[in-house]
């Protein structure tokens, strides 16, 4: 399936369940995270849909509320107003509820970005890895996990790029997978030959400041990339693989080639326009 469409395949279900959800692309998978009150609305929605779970994915809570960069209802209860229907009406109230908000989409001038991912250790510097930190923990005890797969030179490219302040750098770590890296392609030169992935790529975002949008506004990733995918006819042309979604604390970002970014933009800005 081609990533405009598998973005729609994921996140409608939810939205129309009135399901707020996080999404992130990377290198090797998609990620969807979701309020951990709403797991049951989400395993029916998408069982409806046909999709299938593994009995042995484990799950991790924070115990702690973190600090989120965007407002928090102080009630519980689901919002009053009906989930869509159709996803027509997704799209429509996702607009409007982001022109509501003036939510301007907008591209950072210059800005170019390559997704890739860590470059896993050869066989023979992995081994010897394993073995010195076994030695170290007295021999016995030590679990495997992706630090032991991965060319530690990723991690100190990372520090040095970071004391930059580099324009934009997100970075996605998971249990199963390397780490996988969106990033100005500027910065690239820093991290050689640790990087796997197509590093002359030319990623644009077009960012959507949801700030102002409550944690538990939904149907933004699905209203948004399912217009791109229509009004820019991604399935028929076979453009919509170069689309992808990361969602942030404070913003949303449409993941497109410099060509079809550009594009996109002329379809986002008369839907978010002020009314004359």
């Amino acid at each position: 399936m081609d990533a405009g469409s598998r973005v729609m395949e994921l996140t409608s279900p939810l939205a129309m369940s009135g399901v707020p959800i996080f999404f992130i692309t990377t290198y090797y998978s998609d990620f969807i995270l979701i309020p951990d009150k709403d797991r049951k609305t989400v395993v029916q929605a998408l069982l409806a849909r046909n999709f299938e779970f593994s009995e042995d994915i484990s799950a991790f809570v924070s115990p702690n509320p973190m600090s989120h960069g965007r407002s928090k209802s102080q009630s519980s209860e689901p919002p009053p107003t009906p989930p869509p229907s159709t996803v027509d009406e997704l799209q429509r109230r996702a607009f409007e509820l982001l022109k509501k908000r003036n939510v301007t989409p907008y591209i950072e001038p210059g800005l170019s970005l390559v997704q890739c991912a860590g470059r896993d250790q050869s066989r023979f510097v992995d081994s010897i890895g394993r073995q010195s930190r076994s030695r170290s923990n007295g021999g016995n005890g030590h679990r495997k996990d992706w630090l032991d797969e991965v060319d530690t030179k990723l991690y100190t490219s990372l520090i040095s790029v970071l004391a930059t302040q580099p324009r934009f750098l997100s970075i996605t770590l998971a249990q199963e997978d390397a780490p996988s890296l969106l990033m100005d392609k500027t910065i690239l030169h820093a991290f050689g030959d640790s990087l796997v992935g197509d590093t002359d790529g030319d990623l644009v975002p077009i960012f959507l400041d949801l700030g102002n949008l409550p944690l538990e506004a939904t149907g933004i990733v699905s209203g948004v990339a399912g217009k791109l995918v229509a009004e820019m006819h991604m399935v028929e042309t076979g453009l919509g693989g170069e689309l992808s979604y990361l969602s942030t604390a404070r913003a949303g970002a449409v993941i497109l080639s410099n060509e079809q970014s550009m594009k996109a933009l002329e379809v986002l800005k008369p839907l978010l326009a002020e009314d004359q």
